[in-house]
């Protein structure tokens, strides 16, 4: 079965657009563990949250509360930064997905050169297995990033799908075709295989003929959905087209 990890950091994007000097107060809304809760009663198997260097949606407090609270696996996104990684470290996430950082996107676009920052990202990838944290590597679908993921010592890539999210028909259906080798790839040297961003369930049917896929992260057509339907019936609708997916 494909496992659906949300991600809540839209969540926490709407309660700073008014509470980000407020996080105390009584009133501060949407209260992103209510979020969380109704994303495990939904049936999400992980909870995704990325914690940024400038902190524009999540924030350090809401961190340690995710690994307190969670009944469900906590996946931490982060840039590989000395004071994001000491974090990490400190609470100790179920996963982490490394993710490259760009203070001027409005969300992570785009994956890591894992090729030019080999060096770093080993470093990185060791301590955190050494301390009880599976490590994921966000990616672009190109074999040399793959197959540099495992040399450094990643337990999993999550496949940016971006690409794919953004074309139709004949762009889409090539994307599709990079992405099936990627994974192959993966699969092939250990490597679980996850994907994610701009899926949504307009779209993610066409990802389902890429193999070995282990798990999906969405967030932002979750939460957008929810202002509709609620994040319960958001998720569980996805859930639904998910169930299709035969590996």
């Amino acid at each position: 079965m494909l496992l659906l990890g949300v991600n809540i950091d839209h969540v926490a994007t709407l309660r700073q657009a008014r509470y980000a000097t407020m996080l105390s107060s009584p009133n501060a809304e949407p209260v992103l563990l209510d979020a969380a809760r109704e994303a495990e009663a939904a049936g999400a198997d992980s909870i995704t949250i990325h914690l940024r260097a400038d902190r524009r949606h999540i924030q350090d407090a809401d961190v340690w509360l995710m690994k307190r609270e969670l009944e469900v696996k906590l996946n931490l996104e982060m840039g590989n930064t000395p004071e994001i990684v000491d974090i990490a470290l400190a609470v100790k996430p179920h996963f982490v997905c490394l993710v490259p950082e760009n203070r001027q996107e409005i969300t992570t676009e785009g994956g890591l050169d894992v090729t030019s920052h080999a060096v770093a990202l080993q470093e990185t990838t060791s301590r955190l297995k050494a301390n009880g944290t599976r490590v994921s590597f966000f990616v672009d679908p190109v074999l040399e990033h793959i197959q540099a993921a495992a040399d450094c010592g990643a337990d999993m890539v999550e496949l940016h799908t971006g690409t794919f999210a953004n074309h139709t028909d004949a762009a889409r259906a090539l994307e599709v075709e990079r992405l099936s080798r990627a994974a192959m790839l993966a699969q092939s040297l250990g490597l679980q295989v996850n994907a994610g961003h701009g899926l949504t369930t307009k779209n993610v049917r066409d990802l389902f003929t890429v193999p070995h896929l282990v798990e999906l992260n969405i967030g932002h057509s979750l939460v957008a959905r929810a202002m509709t339907v609620g994040l319960r019936t958001s998720i569980q609708e996805m859930l639904a087209v998910m169930a299709d997916y035969k590996g």
